[in-house]
């Protein structure tokens, strides 16, 4: 009976270290898919990578150069806020002159009506 039991158990023990050797057969088959579909995708990351990095870099150039082209625009804004505010004195010390204008030919001729009387 203990012959008998170590046979099975000895079957048993072959069925089992078959179907692991199977298993690994099978993991080994696997990870080499794997491996070879792995190495493309590192060098695509990579490049994506490179890529990434090169557009971050002209990205930053390019909000420098936005940031000086701001920079002008409001230098040039602020020039032109200071030649509206000097032309609208201009304006106003137009207007006070024909006013000034006006009411010197308006005293001229109230004179010359009063001596031509």
């Amino acid at each position: 009976m203990v012959a008998v039991c170590a046979v099975v158990l000895a079957l048993a023990l072959v069925g089992t270290l078959l179907a692991l050797r199977r298993v690994v057969v099978r993991g080994e088959r696997v990870l080499a898919v794997v491996e070879q579909e792995l190495g493309p995708l590192v060098t695509q990351a990579r490049a994506l990578t490179e890529d990434l990095q090169t557009l971050t870099r002209d990205a930053s150039r390019e909000l420098d150069y936005l940031a000086s082209v701001t920079k002008r625009v409001d230098d040039l804004a602020e020039g032109a806020g200071r030649l509206v505010t000097g032309l609208a004195g201009l304006t106003r010390a137009g207007q006070f002159i024909g006013v000034a204008t006006g009411l010197r030919r308006g005293a001229e001729m109230f004179v010359r009506r009063f001596r031509g009387r």
